[in-house]
């Protein structure tokens, strides 16, 4: 899969650096992501719903996380939609996992708008996957305005770090001293290198 990611993505500094950038961007069948033996229609929670206009901004962000990202320092970021999978090859929830598994940072960017339920389930899912040395490399940034039970069981839960921001250059600011402080303790060896990956 690694691989993969790579050939979709191109050249950049560190192109073996792979950042999984997530957020709320688009909408999706929430069967395709609850649990194995979860019913689809016990799943109720309180949802934001987001027109549109703002589901394309909230593509619109992440798209500048992304190129900023790959300036500096010169990571490898990617969205989910980047690797062009079909979802006849690979169901929603499974890429995510896969995604998460073979990268060296997963960052999850969640605004104020959007689709808190869709975000909390995949988080969920994601988190529940991987092991505890991998949930060290995820990230879960969400603007000021935005806070739930879901938010507040990602730091307690999973022990994955939690961040706050005001805007979108407090976003990078954070996501860049996340990625920078995570390769540089591959480099020197507190935590194994990403070089493979299925």
């Amino acid at each position: 899969m690694r691989a993969r990611l790579k050939s979709a993505l191109g050249d950049v500094a560190y192109a073996d650096f792979l950042v999984y950038l997530m957020g709320p961007y688009t909408s999706f069948d929430v069967a395709d992501v609850v649990p194995e033996g979860v019913d689809a229609d016990d799943v109720s929670l309180p949802a934001a719903r987001a027109d549109d206009d703002a589901l394309d901004e909230m593509l619109a962000t992440l798209r500048r996380v992304q190129g900023r990202l790959r300036e500096d320092p010169g990571v490898n970021p990617f969205l989910a939609v980047d690797p062009e999978i079909p979802l006849s090859e690979m169901d929603a929830a499974t890429q995510s996992i896969r995604f998460a598994r073979v990268s060296n940072a997963t960052l999850f960017v969640v605004p104020a708008l959007g689709d808190k339920l869709g975000v909390g389930i995949e988080v969920g899912s994601v988190l529940a996957d991987l092991d505890d040395t991998d949930r060290e490399r995820v990230l879960f940034a969400h603007e000021e305005a935005v806070s739930s039970a879901m938010i507040r069981s990602v730091g307690q839960r999973w022990d994955a770090r939690v961040v706050a921001y005001a805007d979108e250059d407090e976003l990078v600011t954070a996501v860049r001293q996340f990625v920078v402080d995570l390769m540089n303790r591959e480099v020197y060896g507190d935590l194994p290198r990403k070089t493979t990956g299925e």
